[in-house]
């Protein structure tokens, strides 16, 4: 990136652009940061933290690609909590799980990208979109010239981290990528669509059958009377096989014992900021006094404009003399104060043009002479364009003249000197800083959309528990876990002292909160050490206590009885009510003779269609609709068939065919191969993550 961009993000372009790839289908995050090794992390010197298809993946290089993407997604604004911490870690393990089976299919193949290729990519027609952002010149084309030089003098950086991450990170990234076109591509072009095929569908499209029927619905049956057992369900699962599928996870019920802030603990809070006040009135440093009284909000040296100003208490705010307070306020979870610092006009954008003479490579000395120089040269007529393009260190402005616009809210992103010149100066002035950077000769050009903007100093306090409702709330799980050590009595004494139990399934060895509960990665890294009918000590979890009890271990493989019922029971149910509604039906061998049978009445349906598996009556019934259509059935009883709602018999009185003038073969081919081209990626990399031998130990290191 420019250095002006460096100066609004203190960041190096190439480490952002590695975020641009990430999110364009290779999403990288951080499933282990910040947990540090514990007892017998690896196991002596185990660091396989999974296998693909028996290709280790190493621990500490997960960990390390991980952290770094953290550390670029909090660097733009990203909310690092523990459930979006989740969700990317199952991406992250995935995108792993994907990358190596990919490898080997592409190895397979012979597809491979080449030196030549990645040249291609980085300075060709279609570069990344952080490079043709940053390095498309004034008439809007990517000048590859200028990336290509700014991509060298990186290059010769060895000791410079940001050289490190575009070699290690963002090139491998970048081939990754292209070798995934590569076999998408490869495989997109595979599908036909024979037109024999779509001319058949067209006209089974354009039939329609009139039938007459009887439905015996299941709910002419109660429920209750029929029995489904476990051995019932096992049978239907073993039919099902693939429908019932299940991971290793385990399950537990708990009861939670609330350490939240009580009003008292609130109206301490209130009275802690308001014992201040006086103090925060009087003070002529407000930078200095919300830092020293450990503020929750960190103090902006900045003007905020009338506009930005989002949060129910501005009017109170802006109307503030200067030096006054307001508050203390509630805000969210925690009081707050502000101060009027100042108030000026500001516009909302400004546009500049500068010259950059760096000194992070040469003497102060010889940067300030040539700053001197070039402003000099300037005031004397010399083209400002032609100066920039021959001197500026700035190589993603050096081609357009030096230029560019910002937006108020960048105004705390840019190196102050810098941001004070373009925001707080007027229209037409021209002015030489100092930034880290360098010395930098600046012009405003235009300021637009002016407004009252304000600074204001925020004291803050969050609302927190004091030791005594914390105590209380201890205490309490404390005697409960003591006096419930095991599942029979976890659940009499929660019964007796009326406490609410709760349940949690499906909880994986990864996991790092449970739903309801918050961050809970000590409470699941527990469940996985324990057995059935284990019951914990007290886990302090956010704002309460948990004690909870091991109530199910389910293995890799196929579900139990107990783990499909709530899917499968009422399938079953079901077919043994058809079995029942079957042998009512029994022999009769007309409609009316069912009809009386079942005690339903006779429907008639003149418009079946493949194209609406609906039946009037009785909604989707895709078994009946294409019984409707079976030849053996026209003009004859149906045997009885076993739908979605309930038992059928139809007679088809008489099939038709509409001409279908509209439809046009070679239009629906196209249709539909863009159709399967647009899944193609996703159908294929889901084929190949199902067809991997995944062995996942990264419970073990969290």
């Amino acid at each position: 990136m420019s250095i002006i961009q460096s100066i609004r993000d203190k960041a190096a372009w190439l480490v952002f652009g590695v975020i641009a790839l990430s999110l364009l289908g290779f999403l990288l995050m951080d499933a282990f940061v910040g947990r540090g090794s514990r007892g017998g992390l690896f196991g002596g010197n185990e660091t396989t933290i999974g296998k693909v298809n028996g290709e280790a993946i190493d621990y500490i290089d997960f960990q390390k690609r991980a952290k770094m993407m953290e550390d670029q997604y909090a660097a733009q604004g990203y909310p690092m909590n523990e459930m979006m911490r989740q969700n990317l870690t199952e991406q992250l393990w995935n995108q792993t799980i994907e990358e190596t089976v990919l490898r080997e299919e592409a190895a397979k193949l012979g597809l491979s990208v080449t030196p030549k290729e990645l040249e291609d990519i980085l300075f060709g027609a279609n570069p990344p979109q952080d490079l043709a952002q940053q390095f498309t010149n004034a008439q809007g084309v990517y000048d590859a010239n200028a990336a290509r030089a700014a991509i060298a003098e990186l290059r010769k950086q060895k000791n410079n981290p940001n050289a490190e991450n575009f070699e290690n990170v963002y090139l491998p990234e970048l081939m990754k990528s292209r070798l995934r076109e590569k076999y998408m591509s490869l495989l997109a072009n595979t599908l036909y669509y024979p037109k024999w095929m779509l001319e058949k569908m067209n006209n089974d499209n354009s039939q329609l059958a009139a039938i007459s029927y009887v439905n015996a619905p299941y709910a002419a049956i109660s429920d209750s009377s029929i029995k489904v057992t476990d051995e019932d369900i096992n049978a239907y699962v073993s039919k099902h096989k693939e429908d019932f599928k299940q991971e290793k996870t385990r399950g537990i019920s708990y009861v939670i014992f609330n350490a939240a802030p009580t009003a008292a603990d609130t109206a301490a809070t209130a009275a802690s900021l308001l014992a201040l006040k006086n103090e925060f009135v009087s003070t002529n440093d407000a930078a200095a006094f919300v830092v020293r009284n450990g503020s929750g909000m960190n103090y902006y040296d900045g003007y905020t404009l009338k506009n930005k100003m989002a949060m129910q208490q501005a009017d109170s705010i802006r109307s503030l003399a200067d030096g006054a307070v307001y508050g203390p306020y509630l805000d969210g979870n925690a009081y707050v104060m502000a101060k009027m610092v100042g108030r000026r006009n500001m516009p909302d954008s400004a546009k500049v043009r500068h010259i950059l003479i760096g000194t992070q490579s040469a003497p102060d000395s010889i940067g300030k002479k040539r700053i001197d120089s070039i402003a000099a040269a300037i005031q004397g007529g010399a083209s400002f364009a032609e100066l920039c393009a021959r001197y500026s260190d700035d190589q993603g402005s050096k081609t357009n003249g030096g230029e560019y616009t910002f937006g108020s809210t960048q105004f705390g992103t840019l190196a102050r000197e810098f941001a004070e010149v373009s925001f707080y100066g007027a229209t037409g002035d021209k002015k030489v800083v100092k930034t880290d950077f360098g010395y930098h000769y600046i012009e405003v050009l235009n300021q637009q959309n002016f407004e009252p903007a304000y600074k204001v100093a925020y004291m803050s306090k969050p609302i927190l528990p004091s030791t005594e409702t914390e105590n209380n709330a201890s205490g309490l799980a404390n005697q409960f876990a003591g006096e419930s050590r095991t599942a029979k009595a976890f659940d009499e004494n929660a019964k007796k002292k009326n406490y609410n139990k709760l349940i949690a399934a499906d909880i994986r060895a990864t996991d790092a909160m449970i739903p309801g509960l918050g961050s809970s990665r000590p409470l699941v890294r527990w469940v996985y050490e324990n057995k059935v009918g284990s019951v914990s000590e007290p886990f302090n979890v956010d704002d309460k206590f948990v004690v909870a009890a091991v109530t199910e271990v389910n293995e890799e493989g196929t579900m139990s009885a107990a783990k499909a019922r709530p899917t499968v029971e009422f399938l079953v149910r079901n077919q043994k009510k058809a079995a029942e509604i079957k042998k009512k039906i029994g022999t009769a061998s007309t409609l009316e003779a069912i009809s009386a049978a079942v005690g339903q009445p006779i429907f008639n349906a003149d418009s079946v269609s493949f194209a609406s598996p609906f039946i009037p009556n009785a909604g989707q019934e895709g078994k009946v609709v294409g019984a409707s259509f079976n030849k053996a059935n026209q003009g004859k009883v149906s045997a009885p068939i076993s739908g979605n709602s309930g038992v059928f018999v139809i007679r088809v009185n008489n099939v038709t065919a509409q001409p279908n003038a509209g439809a046009n073969v070679q239009v629906q081919q196209e249709q539909l191969f863009q159709q399967a081209r647009n899944q193609a990626g996703f159908r294929s990399m889901e084929g190949l993550r199902k067809s991997a031998k995944v062995d996942d130990k990264r419970g073990k290191f969290l």
